[in-house]
């Protein structure tokens, strides 16, 4: 039975190897959390399973229920696992409820046997890949500090053969930042997906050093800097926006445009008022407020004492999730940008504000220059899709801006001036030329300079 004071639908991580992986990424936050059970072999019975998917099943008040698979590497337990989880979804549904499961995976255990389950099962997967493959092997390595790409696409082209619905997650850092339109080409041209997530790397760490906890205000040398992250996403969204629209989707545009239409939920948690509603469920039944915050502090029980869903509804679940709105310091309550990020994720919020006051954003200068660059282009998506229109009218939209604004600057160009273009050329020897196509014959070279 669910609990009436409870939401009407949850998002659990699931663990089931723990912070157990075969891989040894450098940035990785999760590794450590391997001290938190010492002597565990961290596999996940087959009794935690089904008290898992028979308690996430009670806990729905949605016919649909997503099942969240991640680790370390959840690959490890192995498919005949996962064989069984399907059984006991099977089996503890109710009439008329579906199943969505996904797994967020490195890809370097898929073989034909998993992606054939995968594919069998509709299982939404998510392959970690950084960029091409220098990029990629800057800090995702194994435990002999070899690199990987080679393994993770492998594990790809696998799941493209068996036609398995996936997605592709880019860990933004301090190396990869720096080359965006690298890494979106890359993605989009030779990985060959449709679907990019781009997650910052923040690898908070303490006094003394540590990682274990979000604690201390310094961060590793592999974090991406606010600035950093924020022209990543300008320079992407420049290339996306002038040419992709609706062909490839980027999570955090796609979020973004949501909260600029007002809709109710922009999809992503850490652009949510609140949050409280995505938990992370360890190999022994430990369940935590949040994936980010698996720490003694942030448990909330076991699953094998206290049921998911009272767990959820309970004050201490309920404060953390209301804080994230609740403790914003009044720069970010006034900021221009609030109805777009609400203060991103609160792992993040360890700096103080220009007046001293703790609670500011560790990205927040990125992302205020991220959300004023797109701000106009924004507002036409969203009022296309009002009109129930298609957000890729953006393209031709902004190609008939950028083309009337190149008219009007080369009426003003002297000869010997630089092109308005952007190429470098002198006019003359450009769009000044006796019969030059003056539509835009740089228009591309252009688009790609442009920034945050």
């Amino acid at each position: 039975m669910k609990n009436s004071s409870a939401p009407p639908r949850i998002h659990v991580l699931a663990k089931p190897t723990g912070a157990a992986c075969n891989l040894a990424c450098q940035y990785c936050f999760f590794l450590d959390k391997e001290l938190l059970y010492p002597g565990s072999r961290f596999r996940m019975s087959d009794e935690i399973l089904e008290t898992y998917i028979r308690q996430l099943v009670e806990a729905h008040g949605t016919p649909q229920v997503t099942v969240a698979w991640q680790g370390g590497e959840p690959t490890l337990m192995g498919v005949d696992f996962y064989r069984r989880a399907i059984e006991l979804q099977k089996r503890y549904a109710r009439p008329g409820m579906t199943f969505e499961n996904t797994m967020q995976t490195n890809g370097t255990l898929l073989d034909d046997e998993w992606c054939e389950f995968l594919k069998e099962n509709d299982f939404l997967v998510g392959i970690s890949i950084d960029g091409p493959r220098e990029l990629h092997d800057t800090y995702r390595v194994d435990k002999g500090g070899k690199p990987t790409f080679d393994r993770v696409m492998k594990g790809l082209r696998l799941l493209q053969k068996h036609e398995v619905e996936y997605n592709v997650l880019v860990a933004v850092n301090r190396t990869n930042a720096d080359r965006p339109l690298e890494v979106y080409e890359f993605l989009r041209d030779e990985a060959g997906t449709s679907w990019m997530q781009f997650i910052p790397v923040v690898e908070r760490i303490d006094e003394d050093g540590r990682r274990l906890y979000q604690q201390g205000t310094s961060v590793s040398e592999r974090s991406v800097l606010p600035e950093q992250f924020g022209a990543f996403l300008g320079a992407t969204f420049d290339e996306w926006v002038r040419n992709d629209v609706g062909k490839i989707f980027v999570q955090t545009f796609e979020a973004s445009l949501r909260n600029w239409m007002g809709l109710p939920s922009s999809g992503m948690c850490v652009f949510e008022e609140t949050c409280g509603l995505g938990l992370a469920l360890e190999h022994n039944g430990d369940l935590y407020s949040c994936d980010h915050f698996v720490e003694p502090e942030y448990l909330l029980g076991n699953i094998q004492d206290t049921k998911i869903g009272e767990l959820v509804a309970g004050e201490k679940q309920r404060d953390f999730g209301r804080d994230k709105r609740d403790a914003l310091p009044r720069a970010c309550r006034e900021c221009d940008v609030l109805f777009a990020c609400h203060g991103e994720c609160p792992k993040n919020r360890f700096l103080t504000t220009p007046d001293g006051r703790p609670g500011l954003n560790y990205l927040c200068a990125g992302f205020k220059a991220f959300f004023h660059h797109v701000d106009h282009p924004m507002k036409i998506m969203a009022s296309l899709m009002r009109a129930g229109r298609p957000a890729e009218e953006v393209m031709a939209a902004l190609a008939g801006e950028e083309e009337a604004a190149l008219e009007g600057a080369f009426a003003k160009t002297g000869r010997n001036d630089p092109c308005p273009c952007g190429s470098g050329s002198k006019f003359k020897h450009c769009h000044g030329q006796k019969g030059s196509d003056r539509g835009g014959k740089h228009r591309r070279t252009s688009a790609h300079r442009t920034g945050p």
